[in-house]
């Protein structure tokens, strides 16, 4: 751990100094302690309080109010009411205010992104990317929207129209602004009413911040705080829901579609799966070092991030040789630790590839995970150290997690099977192309897979054969921007594809009989990617 007594967080970049700016900023949406619950246009003081902890160094947030069932039942009733209402403005009229959210949201973006920092601990450039492409990916659909509401999904002319109920949001907290508040944001735009909840385990204030600022350009926006297993049957079962729109981790993701089950609802729920790397008969490893370092962008804590390898074993040394330097070049630690003398700008923040997990039990999970692989004949590769970190003297280190690689581990280990979703590797050896394609399908569905070859048209042969939404040749692939289409197969996904006019037609109406594009039971329909 560094001792380097220089080391601080600028009073001005402190949590203390953040949220008062963003208190004198949108007062209405707090009480004494904290945020509120945003019901019926109103910033309501209630639920059981809830402390909120900083995966940098373990210091209080402040606390969340956290509601029971019946709050938020009675949350999305008055919720269904004012999207009808809405679902009749006219779209000029929508566009407008989305516009002037937009504006409200972009005047606050180094504020919000701090609190992304604090919250979620992630690096001052990664923070800012979140909120901006918030704001630019829903500025095109702001440009985009008429068209996409006057077509069917095979792009005849047809008039779409909202949904029945709200859209309710429940997602992860690695992206509050990126994908929640971006997807929330596209709801309204086409008409629809929207219901979202807080992720319990960072993001509230980001997300109280960015909806009161919704809230005031006259968009019907709800927001409620609570655990999942209190507010699910709300949130997921409630007659007047129109649709449910999730992100989050395979065995939750199981559970919300076991709920879904018999209600007949519209649905978009965005599962894990292993992603991963092929690598068969390849040698620019130059650009694949390049590729590697940006893998570890915020602790690989994101749905398309690639902790699985599969190496054919001629080219295992030389993958090694790449690889490893990468691994010892990663840098982490307190996303807003500066030297002493430093201005206290923004500008002066470190350049970290990541900072904390999001939290102190998933850096020990991800401890417990490489040790249960190591019991059952994983072999360590390479095992990072939090000496190398850079961090105030003294702090809390426990959410840290330096990066670790393990070559084959075992079918009985959690790691052959699951996403770790920190800085956790493996490599799996392989000698056929056939090995090659099980390995990458280990998962039963992924969001995105690549493959790494010289011969990129046999690599687009293999890639056919890979069980994931987006393939890369050559190029790592994520979840994409504005008009890229985003799905996943097998168990990655269920329900509706999003991302342009997928996203669009995934909370409207069309003409009837309409076969989106997505995972269902009864069908599956991918689009081009």
């Amino acid at each position: 751990m560094s001792d380097d007594s220089t080391l601080h967080v600028p009073e001005s970049l402190t949590w203390s100094a953040v949220t008062g700016r963003v208190r004198d900023l949108v007062g209405e949406a707090f009480t004494e302690d904290g945020p509120a619950n945003l019901i019926d246009g109103e910033w309501r003081a209630v639920g059981t309080p809830s402390e909120q902890i900083s995966p940098n160094d373990g210091s209080s947030l402040g606390t969340m109010l956290k509601l029971d069932a019946a709050t938020a039942t009675d949350a999305v009733q008055r919720a269904a009411q004012t999207h009808r209402g809405w679902a009749g403005t006219e779209l000029d009229e929508r566009r407008r205010k989305v516009s002037a959210s937009l504006e409200a949201i972009e005047g606050a973006r180094d504020d919000l992104a701090l609190l992304l920092s604090w919250e979620i601990g992630k690096p001052w450039k990664a923070a800012c990317s979140d909120v901006d492409r918030a704001i630019s990916g829903v500025r095109w659909y702001v440009d985009e929207i008429e068209g996409m509401l006057a077509r069917d999904v095979e792009g005849a002319p047809a008039k779409r129209v909202p949904l029945e109920g709200p859209v309710s949001n429940i997602a992860s907290w690695n992206y509050p602004m990126s994908v929640q508040v971006h997807a929330e944001l596209v709801q309204l735009l086409a008409g629809n009413g929207v219901v979202a909840k807080t992720p319990t385990q960072g993001g509230w204030m980001t997300l109280t911040v960015a909806h009161a600022l919704m809230a005031r350009e006259g968009l019907p926006v709800t927001l409620v705080s609570g655990d999942g297993s209190e507010l699910s049957d709300a949130l997921i079962r409630s007659p007047e829901i129109g649709a449910l729109a999730f992100v989050g981790g395979r065995s939750n993701g199981g559970k919300v579609a076991a709920q879904l089950a018999d209600t007949g609802k519209r649905h978009m729920l965005e599962q894990e799966g292993l992603n991963t790397w092929g690598i068969w008969e390849f040698s620019d490893w130059e650009s694949f070092s390049e590729i590697l370092k940006k893998g570890f962008e915020y602790a690989k804590q994101r749905c398309t991030a690639y902790p699985r390898f599969v190496v054919q074993r001629k080219l295992v040394d030389q993958f090694l040789a790449t690889y490893l330097p990468v691994l010892d070049g990663v840098r982490f630690g307190h996303p807003l630790a500066v030297p002493q003398g430093s201005s206290g700008s923004t500008d002066d923040l470190p350049a970290l590839d990541f900072g904390p997990l999001i939290s102190a039990s998933k850096a020990q999970e991800l401890d417990d995970s490489v040790a249960e692989a190591l019991r059952h004949g994983a072999v360590p590769l390479y095992r990072g150290s939090k000496d190398h970190g850079t961090f105030l003297p003294g702090q809390d280190t426990s959410a840290y997690h330096a990066p670790v690689s393990m070559l084959a581990p075992p079918g009985a280990s959690r790691l052959m099977h699951e996403e770790p979703f920190g800085p956790v590797d493996s490599i799996v050896v392989v000698d056929t192309e056939a090995e090659l394609l099980a390995h990458m399908n280990a998962s039963n569905g992924a969001l995105v897979a690549s493959i790494a070859s010289d011969d990129t048209a046999h690599a687009e042969r293999l890639a056919e054969q890979v069980q994931a939404f987006k393939v890369g040749i050559n190029k790592l692939r994520s979840r994409g921007d504005k008009d890229e289409a985003f799905g996943g197969r097998g168990e990655s996904w269920k329900g509706a594809f999003v991302g342009g006019e997928y996203l669009v037609q995934a909370v409207t109406e069309g003409p009837p009989g309409e076969n989106l594009y997505g995972n269902f039971p009864g069908y599956h329909r991918y689009p081009a990617t």
